[in-house]
């Protein structure tokens, strides 16, 4: 069985940190193209960080470049995402995909004083 499941999310105050892991199973981690995705109240899907099948550069979307930052272990088949110097506009459930074929359930995350 295929599964996805986030780790991580909370409540933080603007300016601080939070580590979102997924652990996958169930499918070869590594042949899959890895992405975080969040969902904003009120806003639709904004792709948020991946890496690339098999390794490679990272890449991020420019409203958390610089802040943020995507891990990925194939021996541990674990998707990390650290998030720095949070943003209430950072304030989303977040998801981690494979491919955009499997998805994790969501982990929520706020940013508020």
């Amino acid at each position: 069985e295929v599964q996805l499941v986030e780790s991580g999310g909370g409540l933080v105050q603007p300016g601080g940190s939070l580590r979102l892991s997924c652990r996958a199973s169930g499918f070869t981690f590594s042949q899959y193209a890895m992405n975080w995705i969040r969902l904003a109240p009120g806003k639709g899907l904004e792709w948020v960080s991946g890496i690339p099948r098999g390794g490679g550069t990272d890449s991020y979307a420019d409203s958390v470049k610089g802040r943020f930052t995507i891990s990925g272990d194939n021996a541990e088949n674990t998707l990390d995402l650290q998030m720095n110097s949070l943003k209430p506009e950072d304030t989303a459930v977040y998801y981690c995909t494979a491919a955009y074929w499997y998805w994790g359930q969501g982990i929520q995350v706020t940013v508020s004083s």
